[in-house]
């Protein structure tokens, strides 16, 4: 699988990455069974950027969990999400036990108190527990602030929306990353489900076949990726078999401007 180095970091990162919003907010030993599993299949394939939030339950937790005694093989992407300093603190003290002591992608969840945070973070980065710094959000109404951030010059990377159906972050926020030399993590590259619902003909996919995709969550996958301005996508999902799927949209060749249209066109004919 390509990879892509994640901003102004020595990160390297595998184009397909993996979320664990909702899909690993679980309990009991056979959902966690389930998940290492997937862990297992993430690692096999070389898609092996995880990114969790203390804001989905036991999510870190259970990826902590599946990593043992492979820690070392993971990027691992997460999150401080927090009101308050002490409670910053305490988010960072767990996550940091959870993942053999030391983050690779320590972001700022939707900019809450990203001030106090960012300089939390920085401590952090110079004692070594940390390997880069970013912020993410999910609202539009927010990219604003997100400008701001980005402007500051103390972070490397961002995690924002983007897919064939939500495409605001082209018009200001993907063309600043670029000019600062920022990484870019996409998350709901399905539209958080949306783009799932109602899936292309077979005849409708066959246009893509000759880069080496079959599937729509491979095409769109694979739309988001081939602009170069995205490092990594984080697809969530419960199964083994799906993750391998979707891993093998990581591999050029990339769509063009042509191809690219025609999967929007077919997002919003099938939404």
């Amino acid at each position: 699988m390509e990879q892509r180095v994640l901003g102004q970091t020595d990160l390297q990162v595998p184009v397909i990455g993996m979320g664990t919003w909702r899909t690993f907010d679980i309990r009991g030993e056979a959902a966690k069974k389930n998940s290492r599993a997937i862990v297992d299949a993430a690692l096999n394939e070389g898609a092996n950027f995880f990114d969790s939030s203390p804001m989905y339950g036991e999510s870190e937790h259970v990826l902590g969990e599946a990593l043992q005694g492979r820690r070392n093989a993971a990027i691992v992407a997460t999150k401080v999400w927090a009101s308050t300093r002490s409670e910053g603190q305490a988010q960072v003290r767990r996550a940091l036990q959870y993942f053999g002591g030391f983050i690779d992608l320590y972001q700022i969840h939707n900019l809450v108190n990203w001030l106090e945070h960012l300089g939390m973070l920085e401590q952090l980065r110079e004692s070594g527990q940390v390997r880069a710094i970013g912020a993410t959000h999910y609202s539009s109404a927010s990219f604003g602030e997100l400008r701001h951030v980005m402007q500051t010059g103390r972070i490397t990377a961002i995690q924002i929306p983007y897919n064939p159906v939500q495409r605001e972050v082209e018009r200001e926020i993907l063309p600043l990353a670029a000019e600062r030399g920022l990484g870019v993590v996409v998350m709901r590259p399905f539209a958080e489900g949306g783009l799932m619902r109602r899936v292309p003909s077979a005849a409708d996919l066959a246009p893509f076949q000759q880069f080496g995709v079959t599937t729509w969550s491979q095409v769109l996958l694979k739309w988001i990726l081939s602009d170069l301005r995205c490092h990594v996508a984080i697809p969530a999902t419960t199964s083994p078999t799906h993750l391998l799927t979707n891993a093998h949209a990581g591999e050029p060749p990339w769509f063009g401007t042509e191809e690219r249209e025609l999967v929007v066109r077919l997002a919003h004919h099938y939404a």
